[in-house]
């Protein structure tokens, strides 16, 4: 037969779309024609496959090849047509049977050897066939198969070599099928739990005195707040931010497989030992808009997505660019980011903790009870100056982190351990999602009205901090949630003066 059709898989965003790999031999001058929208990756499979079925003892067909990749609209990236159009060439010139082609999906980069080399997006390949109801099996290297099984309703192989794959379709009753991909029994299918993320390396015993900045980061862990920390340098700011997701409840079996979906769409790909954890990025202040929110001629998450169902930590936050910075404000509000371009765009969700660090000043020590600052006034309105109003709007918690004495941090450690905190987090979450269904953060200006009932004392604090501060409606509804939070740690369906004056309390220093 001289046409052959396999089906795979091409990445859009967090969609694996179906693509139809059709191979046409004909009569006339040997050469390959690729079509069907292929970018420079695909295109350079041509010879990536020549050599691989040579090496692996084939026939490459001395005839006029062409490959279509259907549709022809949907922009095709990776190397991970190479096995497809491998096989495709093969069933064409009948070296293979086609008859197995049609029960399997493929996809995977081939050597010049015929070893088959990870590839990007297994996650998602996995899951989008598990959604089909016609589901077939998939067929990946070895190398992405162990992450793409993480979705137990898919039907995943794992193959070492392109022969690998030959032998199973061409005699699959006789031939050692290709073994079903497995999670390792190390990680199992269970997700890790908030204490076991941070077992032994980040727990909050190890923080001195700040119990004002814990008791902020645990409002901010129940109620899925933005915070912003601010105070001289070596007072405990980062290791603040990273015990944040140790004291967050552990992340169900979709939620899992949507991070870890994530993270293999990216650049670094996906490491099976963070499995189940909440993810924790912290970007460096040189980097870029794109290295943020994503992008790409090929759209692929940024780092607010690669942080989406945890944290993304900014530390020294004036020191990165303002058109940087700038760039979160939709993602803040909305949770997920859209990334458009001349020929595609692509929708990434982006529902991640912002944790915010910075100084007081350039040299840090504005404000310190035993140090000078050697900024001038200018100096340090220009750097606070470097956040914009509408930016730090968005931020919910402002708490202040001061310097500690000697005496405090040279104690020996004591206080809550992470586990402590971390189970009045999981029932004061517990508590808005049977009621609301939804963290507080999210509470729309409408569900305010009817989740945040306030007492006449309340209401009267409130409103005279919001005529004292000049609040936007913004700030106002921010305040509420974080007072409706403060109600639901203390068990309290109801907002009294306590939880009001609190919440407040968060609002009222002033970085700009």
């Amino acid at each position: 037969m001289s046409l052959a059709v396999v089906s795979s898989r091409a990445i859009t965003g967090m969609a694996a779309r179906p693509v139809t790999v059709e191979v046409h031999l004909a009569n006339g001058l040997p050469g390959l024609s690729l079509v069907g929208l292929p970018d420079t990756e695909v295109k350079e499979s041509r010879e990536r496959v020549r050599s691989a079925l040579q090496n692996s003892r084939f026939e490459f067909p001395a005839r006029r090849i062409t490959i279509n990749l259907a549709p022809a609209d949907l922009p095709k990236a990776s190397g991970c047509f190479d096995l497809p159009i491998a096989l495709g060439i093969l069933a064409a010139s009948g070296q293979l049977p086609e008859a197995g082609l049609r029960t399997h999906e493929f996809a995977g980069e081939l050597s010049l050897t015929g070893e088959l080399r990870p590839i990007r997006g297994g996650l998602a390949m996995a899951s989008a066939i598990a959604a089909e109801p016609s589901a077939r099996a998939l067929v990946l290297p070895t190398g992405s198969a162990h992450e793409a099984a993480l979705v137990e309703e898919a039907t995943v192989y794992g193959a070492c070599t392109l022969l690998d794959v030959c032998a199973h379709l061409a005699e699959p009753d006789v031939a050692t099928p290709l073994p079903r991909a497995a999670v390792p029994r190390a990680l199992g299918c269970e997700t890790a739990s908030a204490v076991e993320q941070t077992a032994d390396i980040a727990d909050m015993i190890d923080i001195r005195g700040q119990s004002h900045a814990k008791r902020a980061l645990e409002v901010a862990a129940a109620g899925g707040h933005h915070i912003l920390l601010h105070g001289p340098p070596g007072t405990g700011r980062s290791m603040l931010a990273m015990r944040l997701p140790g004291l967050l409840p552990s992340l169900s079996k979709a939620q899992a497989v949507e991070t870890a979906t994530l993270a293999s769409l990216s650049t670094q790909g996906f490491d099976m030992r963070h499995w189940g954890r909440r993810p924790f990025r912290a970007p460096h202040h040189t980097a870029s808009a794109a290295a943020l929110v994503g992008g790409g001629s090929t759209p692929r998450p940024g780092e607010i997505s690669l942080a989406h169902r945890g944290v993304l930590f900014l530390d020294e936050l004036p020191e990165f660019q303002r058109r940087v910075l700038e760039v979160l404000r939709e993602p803040l509000e909305l949770g997920h980011v859209t990334i458009s371009r001349a020929g595609s765009h692509a929708t990434f969700p982006a529902a991640f903790q912002l944790v915010a660090a910075m100084n007081p000043c350039p040299c840090g020590d504005f404000g310190h009870p035993s140090r000078n600052c050697r900024c001038t006034g200018e100096a340090v309105a220009r750097y606070r100056n470097r956040l914009s109003g509408p930016l730090l709007d968005r931020i919910d918690l402002h708490v202040e982190v001061p310097a500690l004495d000697a005496q405090t941090f040279a104690a020996p450690a004591s206080g809550e351990r992470s586990a402590d905190v971390a189970a009045r987090v999981g029932r004061a979450q517990a508590r808005q999602l049977s009621r609301q269904g939804r963290l507080n953060c999210g509470l729309s200006s409408r569900a305010l009205e009817t989740q945040c009932p306030l007492a006449p004392e309340a209401k009267e604090v409130l409103h005279r901090a919001v005529a004292q501060h000049h609040w936007s409606a913004r700030t106002y509804h921010r305040v509420l949630r974080v007072a409706r939070t403060i109600a639901d740690l203390a068990g309290h369906d109801a907002i009294g003066v306590p939880q009001i004056t609190e919440a407040v309390q968060y609002r009222e220093i002033t970085i700009s």
